[in-house]
């Protein structure tokens, strides 16, 4: 996932918290706690605590916020002309979504059936027959639910709108409005210690404090996120105007969301904090983990691993074991050394290998990772 930052002013990188966008992550942690382990006591307080009437109506939307995120949460980033910045208060933001015209909110909002796969010049299913058709038949394929709520959606866009914006104060007024006054705070410090960052060291220095998956190329035109997705974003697109902003979130963990549609500022959406700092300042990359996963996959290194889980081997003590030439042996520790995988040390004239156990542990927490973030 690339954003191309090439000729954008440094005062055009902004660090700041958004409510609507936060209330987006609370909703999903509270529709997929398995994701977020570390939020257990807070999802479990919070969903037992919600009015039947209120789970009932947020069962009809979490399609917006369960599997993906629908850019509605995001509104500031998509109106051309606009400040291009979160609000200050919930209320500020779903003025902002209010002022959204039809045919984007209908387009950011059937995401969940994978209208909006983020190619310019895509025909409005509120005007073409054939885009409709398309998007209640990919509506359907994802569940009743969905169905209903397109049908709703393109046959009385206002009316949607108008129960959405209700559905999410109510939202604000059952548990978000509590939750925001103790998050909030953190979040300004750190969007503040961020933007002092920058200043002082530079973007990549900022970056670096977000997450360990961002990096910008030495010219500084190009921010790179490694994620399991292909995408491309523009700061600098005169159609709706300049600008990269970055999001705090206490609920994103191990999320890191990056808006890239064609026509909207992009935004990173970033976590505060993973539930353990170790695993976050080891969790590799992409490449990384598929490099390892890969090199544990051979049946022969499968094999050798059993060997070297155990104790420490030379490579002519594993030739011998499994039948196989010196060479061979060599080869397929080179995988692993590659991949970080081996420990090697030297005992006399002998050196000697054996698997990190710690690493290949991870393995599991970092697929995860990798493929949730």
């Amino acid at each position: 996932m690339t954003i191309d930052i090439a000729d954008l002013p440094a005062g055009r990188i902004s660090f700041s918290p958004s409510p609507l966008a936060e209330l987006s992550m609370a909703l999903h942690a509270l529709s997929q706690p398995a994701h977020h382990p570390g939020l257990t006591s807070w999802t479990t307080a919070t969903s037992a605590a919600l009015d039947p009437c209120l789970a009932d109506r947020l069962l009809e939307a979490e399609f917006l916020w369960r599997s993906s995120f629908s850019d509605i949460f995001m509104a500031f980033a998509g109106v051309p002309g606009g400040t291009g910045l979160p609000g200050a208060t919930l209320a500020e933001e779903l003025d902002v979504l209010d002022g959204m015209d039809d045919e984007r909110f209908v387009m950011s909002a059937l995401e969940h059936c994978s209208l909006a796969r983020y190619d310019a010049g895509l025909p409005s299913p509120l005007k073409d027959p054939a885009a409709r058709a398309r998007a209640l038949e990919a509506a359907a394929a994802r569940g009743p639910r969905q169905l209903d709520f397109s049908a709703r959606l393109l046959d009385d866009t206002a009316a949607v709108r108008v129960w959405l914006r209700r559905l999410l104060e109510e939202c604000d007024a059952a548990f978000f409005a509590e939750t925001w006054r103790r998050v909030q705070p953190q979040q300004a410090a750190d969007a503040r210690h961020k933007t002092l960052v920058l200043h002082r060291k530079g973007l990549a220095a900022a970056l670096k404090e977000v997450s360990a998956a961002l990096r910008v190329d030495e010219a500084g035109t190009v921010i790179t996120a490694d994620k399991m997705v292909n995408g491309t974003a523009t700061a600098t697109d005169p159609a709706v105007g300049e600008g990269l902003v970055f999001v705090p979130t206490h609920f994103g963990w191990p999320h890191l969301l990056v808006l890239h549609a064609p026509g909207w500022r992009p935004v990173v959406h970033y976590p505060l904090a993973s539930p353990s700092a170790e695993l976050a300042a080891g969790a590799g990359s992409v490449d990384l983990l598929q490099r390892r996963m890969e090199a544990l996959a051979h049946p022969m290194r499968m094999r050798l691993c059993r060997s070297l889980a155990r104790a420490p081997y030379t490579t002519g003590e594993l030739a011998n074991v499994y039948g196989i030439t010196a060479p061979e042996v060599s080869r397929h520790l080179s995988v692993l050394k590659k991949a970080g995988l081996l420990r090697t040390h030297r005992q006399g004239r002998y050196v000697q290998h054996q698997l990190d156990l710690s690493i290949v542990a991870r393995i599991g927490s970092d697929f995860i990772e990798g493929i949730l973030r």
